[in-house]
């Protein structure tokens, strides 16, 4: 079982979920949910080689850790996610690989 980390992009979403929503989709993600996250706040910074800028085009808006067999069901899982309701929001998927 591997672990996968969703990174939520809002992008100017105006339907992201209740604190209710939320709360079910964690639910229905039962054992397989590892760390509910937490949403980010605005202004996120990019440290490159050159200094530090700001993230302007896509700024990421929080994470979830969940644990599942494969990318495939990894990605079926983030359907379900509350962000999914606002065509402007997007779930990006990752797997943590192990060091």
């Amino acid at each position: 079982m591997g672990k996968f980390v969703f990174i939520y992009y809002a992008n100017g979403a105006t339907n992201d979920g209740s604190s209710a929503d939320w709360g079910k989709w964690f639910g229905q993600l039962g054992d397989k949910l590892i760390d509910g996250g937490n949403p980010f706040g605005d202004g996120g910074l990019a440290v490159h080689q050159g200094g530090v800028m700001p993230v302007k085009d896509q700024p990421a808006t929080g994470y979830t850790i969940v644990k599942a067999d494969s990318m495939a069901e990894a990605t079926a899982l983030a359907k379900g996610c509350p962000l999914m309701k606002d065509k402007a929001a997007a779930v990006c998927v990752y797997e943590a690989l192990p060091m």
